[in-house]
């Protein structure tokens, strides 16, 4: 369980990522998970962030930062520039997810895709008792002003990295009973309201 005040996708992801190595951070949104990284880790790192608001909140965070779209890809980035390459919250969001996920897997070594699982059990109840677009903690939003576009589960994900011979180096899946949980057991697809992914190149796992 992660202490008050804390997130536990962030603690998942602080752990996978090595000391000193070379970041960058797509979405990163106001920045926090980048300053934790920076700061706890002693990463080298970067982010890329489209709204105005982000790019100013990491800004004053002191935090190096480019206003680009990653739907267009990461043309200007070479090939292996970076050790990790980051996208937590955010896969659902882009409106072009396999040219994202193909860039990141082109410009890091690894990739870390954490993102919401629609397929939790509390959604589904949601849909099925008040005939409503869901609305939880990770997933505030009305219909009509959400930015997610694309509604993934678990089991999407899985078949995706099968297709596309994606290793699945680590998979952690979580919950926001208690606090935020790590959950451990049968049924993540049903069970996990969010996943973590560490991924690279090159086989199935």
């Amino acid at each position: 369980m992660s202490p008050a005040g804390t997130r536990i996708d962030h603690d998942i992801i602080l752990d996978i990522v090595p000391r000193g190595a070379k970041v960058l951070d797509l979405g990163c949104g106001d920045g926090s998970l980048l300053e934790k990284m920076v700061r706890t880790k002693d990463v080298r790192g970067s982010g890329i962030e489209i709204s105005d608001e982000g790019i100013r909140e990491c800004i004053a965070r002191g935090l190096a930062v480019l206003q680009e779209d990653i739907d267009h890809g990461l043309k200007d980035y070479p090939d292996r520039s970076f050790d990790y390459i980051i996208l937590n919250q955010t896969l659902q969001a882009v409106k072009k997810p396999h040219v994202v996920l193909s860039e990141m897997l082109r410009v890091g070594e690894k990739a870390v895709v954490g993102f919401p699982n629609f397929a939790h059990w509390k959604m589904r109840t949601y849909l099925l008792l008040r005939g409503r677009m869901p609305k939880t903690e990770y997933l505030p939003y009305e219909w009509y002003d959400t930015p997610n576009i694309h509604f993934c589960t678990v089991t999407d994900f899985e078949e995706y990295c099968r297709k596309y011979s994606l290793r699945v180096e680590k998979r952690v899946y979580l919950s926001n009973d208690r606090g935020g949980r790590v959950l451990r057991g049968f049924g993540p697809n049903l069970f996990a309201e969010s996943a973590v992914y560490l991924l690279s190149k090159g086989g199935r796992s």
